[in-house]
């Protein structure tokens, strides 16, 4: 993604670009996969845990990303499409493939809606079909 597509999408959410917060959104829109702090500090190295984590929940928050538990113990991150406002609407399916050990975001499919009992909030849905991706299947 070109630097002034990211920059747009950080002050259209109100958050100040900097040149790793430029860094961070630029390699969670190229991978087709959610990653993991691991991953994104492995690709950083240069950088610090804290300020990378911060970045995360600052873009979390202000809806640029969204976080998927997985299962694996370890919470990943994907960035969220142009359209998304990471509302009920927009609530999709995750997969986790067992074979390379991936989550892909699939927002096509959306989670169904669920009737909460009279007197429960919803505040976070998590929906991870685990299986073999369809480049393992080869």
């Amino acid at each position: 993604m070109d630097n002034n597509k990211i920059d747009k999408i950080l002050q259209d959410k109100k958050v100040k670009p900097t040149a790793m917060r430029e860094l961070i959104l630029d390699e969670l829109s190229k991978k087709p996969i959610a990653i993991s702090l691991k991953e994104l500090e492995d690709r950083f190295a240069q950088s610090e845990k804290s300020t990378l984590y911060r970045t995360l929940k600052t873009f979390e928050e202000k809806k640029i990303i969204h976080s998927v538990d997985d299962g694996t113990g370890s919470i990943k991150y994907a960035a969220c499409h142009d359209s998304c406002m990471c509302d009920l609407n927009d609530l999709h399916i995750h997969f986790h493939c067992t074979v390379c050990k991936q989550t892909y975001c699939l927002p096509k499919i959306p989670i169904p809606e669920i009737a909460l009992p009279k007197g429960y909030t919803h505040e976070k849905t998590n929906f991870v079909v685990k299986g073999i991706c369809k480049d393992c299947q080869h």
